[in-house]
């Protein structure tokens, strides 16, 4: 049995953050059902040629393991089939703009009257009150929010805005979150309204950048780099755009390293040989480094490297995290069948259990895939019922 077996979610969220919530709970055992409509599907269900293939990617990624039903929001009547899903639901997750569920008639408070142990999670750019609250945004914004694009990119270059990373940290932080309501849920009966601001999960990441700012410094960006170890970035390889990675943080680590690259002169030299002198000339340090790996294939020097202790990996395309055979065996690459009834690579959530199990069982739905059962067997509507809805367009 998986962790959240019996745990059913009513799933208004769209786009990738709130999605991305919902579909690491569904790999953890929640039966999620996501609510669209012919009308306003999910953006990212469009599809569009990408990656050498004619589909929803984007949606895939975060619609996976999930059911589809399709609800009219617009229609009085939909608004009620909505409210028989929450009914049979224990969490509601959304990812509108804030109160765009209020004036569907969704609102928490609305669904707490009707059913008082319901939870709800919002996802928003900047969280449901405050004077930004109103503020639209998409995954770089958030970035930028946060103060992390500010931090990212090279010392002499712009801001570099983060993209899927922030969507997926706001998801991550989302479902933990829905995690603690509904412990509090099954521990007290009570339910709530979960506030999951985007902007705030990005100013969560800053880390000591923050402190620092804060006691009078002013934080670079660095690039590759590392406040205090050396060497530390991404070397150019033999290869063609192939690119290994290496971080020493240790005097020993270093002359390992020296020894391995064949550099024995390096060690006598006085600008490296302490950490602090070696992060100083770091950019000449660098050049050395890297006349070494110019002359390797990057899988060969992560081997030589990692075999002499010292942390170092090639910097991983696509293509290799689709193949690897780590990754394979511990079942965190699995293939699952897409809408066109095609096999294509899937990432399983990230997280090991003992003794219950995690993961995808189906692919991507099709829309309104899963109308029979949620409509049929959860909700009790008879065909005929169905049938009629179908025609005045609430189930649409």
């Amino acid at each position: 049995m998986k962790p959240l077996a019996g745990v059913r979610i009513a799933d208004f969220s769209l786009h990738a953050a709130g999605p991305f919530c919902t579909h690491i709970l569904s790999q953890l055992g929640a039966e999620c059902i996501k609510v669209e409509s012919a009308a306003r599907p999910d953006i990212f269900r469009k599809p569009h040629p990408v990656y050498g293939r004619m589909g929803p990617a984007s949606f895939d990624q975060v619609a996976s393991n999930k059911l589809s039903i399709r609800i009219n929001l617009k229609d009085a009547k939909g608004v009620a089939l909505a409210k028989k899903l929450v009914g049979v639901s224990d969490l509601v997750c959304e990812s509108f703009r804030p109160g765009v569920m209020e004036r569907l008639g969704l609102g928490y408070s609305a669904l707490a009257a009707l059913k008082p142990s319901v939870v709800m999670v919002s996802v928003s750019s900047s969280g449901q009150s405050g004077p930004d609250s109103h503020f639209a945004g998409y995954a770089p914004l958030f970035g930028a929010w946060g103060a992390l694009g500010y931090l990212t990119g090279y010392e002499d270059g712009p801001p570099v805005e983060m993209r899927h990373v922030m969507d997926h940290s706001v998801g991550m932080n989302a479902a933990m979150a829905a995690v603690a309501a509904v412990y509090r849920l099954r521990q007290t009966g009570r339910g709530g309204h979960v506030d999951v601001s985007a902007r705030e999960v990005a100013c969560s990441l800053v880390g000591e950048a923050l402190l620092f700012a804060a006691a009078g410094g002013e934080p670079a960006r660095i690039g590759n780099g590392h406040l205090r170890m050396a060497p530390h970035g991404v070397f150019r390889t033999r290869e063609e755009d192939r690119w290994l990675t290496i971080a020493v943080g240790t005097d020993a680590e270093w002359r390992r390293l020296a020894k391995l690259i064949d550099a024995p002169h390096l060690l006598s030299d006085p600008r490296f040989q302490t950490r602090a002198s070696r992060h100083m000339h770091r950019q000449v340090l660098h050049g050395e480094v890297e006349h070494w790996t110019m002359t390797r294939e990057a899988g060969e020097a992560e081997r030589k490297l990692q075999a002499a202790g010292i942390a170092a990996h090639v910097s991983c395309n696509m293509e290799d995290i689709a193949h690897d055979r780590h990754l394979r065996e511990r079942g965190t690459v699995v293939d699952v069948v897409d809408t066109t009834g095609r096999e294509r690579a899937a990432l399983k959530a990230p997280i090991r259990f003992s003794k219950s199990d995690v993961g995808m069982t189906r692919g991507t739905p099709r829309l309104g895939e899963d109308e029979d059962y949620v409509f049929g067997d959860l909700l009790g509507l008879s065909r005929e019922d169905r049938q009629s809805l179908i025609d005045q367009q609430v189930i649409y």
